[in-house]
C-alpha cells in the first residue's frame, strides 16, 4: 500500500531491532493478531491514512507551495516522494523529537536536505506562529498543512491554538488531519477498543480531545475552512486494503478530514 525504503532505515537502534525480530511472517503475522486483540484496525488504520495523506498532497503540489507537517515525528514524505523534493517542508515537533531525527537524518544524508526546515517547539509554552516564522515560513505561502495523528493528544484549548493559526493560513492551502471520535473518547460507544480505552483514556490518559463527526464542517467554519472530503477508514479499507487482497481490520474510531482554506 505505501512503498517506503526509508521507513526503517531512518528508526533509532533499538526500533530497527524491534523491526529485525518482527521481520519473519509468522512472527509478524502473531505481532499483528496480537495487538489487533485491544485495538482493532490499527495496522490498517495507520497504513490507510498515510497513504490517503500521501495522494493528496501528491495531487495538490501544483496548487501548494509548501508544506507544514505538524507532529511529523519520523513521517519520511519530505525524503521519499520526489514530488516534494523543490518544495519547501517545515516539520514541527516537540525538542526531543527532532532532535532524534535530525541525527538520524544527517546518518542517513550526511546533512539535512535543503529543501527540508525542522522545527522543535514546546506546544505548551510557545506560539506556533511566531515559531514558524523564526524559521522562514511566512503565511502568504499556499500551504499543504499535515497533522496526522495528533489531535487525540491535545487538549481543546491547544486544538483551538492551532486553528487561530490556520486561521491566517493562505486561501487555496489545504489541510489533512485525523482525529479521535468523541462517542469513543467519552466511553459512550467502544467499538471493540475496551482494552485501548482503559489504556490510552483512562490509564495513561494520553487521548484527550475527540469530536462528534457532524460537528466538523461548522468548526471548520468558524476558522476559514471547509471540508473537502470526511472519510471513514472502513471507506480507506475497500479502497487501499481490499485490492491487496490482505486481511487488515479497519477501526472506527478514528476519521480523516481533508479541508481547504476559503
Amino acid at each position: 500500500m505505501i512503498e517506503d525504503d526509508l521507513a526503517y532505515r531512518i528508526l533509532p537502534f533499538g526500533m530497527k531491532a524491534f523491526v529485525w525480530l518482527v521481520k519473519p511472517d509468522p512472527v509478524r503475522a502473531w505481532m499483528v493478531r496480537a495487538t489487533e486483540k485491544d485495538a482493532p484496525g490499527l495496522w490498517g488504520g495507520m497504513m490507510c491514512r498515510k497513504r490517503y495523506i500521501d495522494e493528496k498532497l501528491i495531487d495538490s503540489v501544483n496548487q501548494i507551495n509548501a508544506v507544514v507537517n505538524l507532529g511529523a515525528g519520523f513521517d519520511t514524505r519530505a525524503y521519499r516522494l520526489p514530488a516534494l523534493s523543490d518544495m519547501p517542508v517545515w516539520e514541527v515537533d516537540q525538542p526531543e523529537n527532532i532532535q532524534s531525527k535530525q541525527t538520524r537524518l544527517c546518518k542517513l544524508f550526511g546533512a539535512i536536505p535543503a529543501h527540508v526546515r525542522l522545527v522543535p517547539i514546546d506546544f505548551d509554552r510557545e506560539e506556533l506562529g511566531t515559531v514558524l516564522a523564526s524559521y522562514g515560513y511566512s503565511t502568504d505561502r499556499r500551504t499543504f498543512f499535515i497533522w496526522e495523528a495528533v489531535t487525540q493528544y491535545l487538549t481543546e484549548t491547544g486544538i483551538r491554538a492551532t486553528f487561530d493559526f490556520l486561521a491566517k493560513a493562505e486561501r487555496g492551502s489545504r489541510l489533512a488531519f485525523t482525529y479521535i471520535r468523541r462517542d469513543f473518547l467519552d466511553g459512550r460507544i467502544m467499538y471493540g477498543w475496551e482494552k485501548g480505552y482503559k489504556k490510552y483514556v483512562v490509564k495513561d490518559k494520553l487521548w484527550l480531545f475527540g469530536m462528534d463527526p457532524e460537528a466538523w464542517p461548522d468548526f471548520l467554519r468558524r476558522y476559514g475552512w471547509q471540508v473537502i472530503e470526511h472519510i471513514g477508514y472502513d471507506e480507506l479499507a475497500e479502497r487501499y486494503v481490499r485490492p491487496t487482497g490482505r486481511e487488515l481490520a479497519s477501526t472506527p474510531i478514528e476519521r480523516i478530514v481533508y479541508a481547504e482554506k476559503v
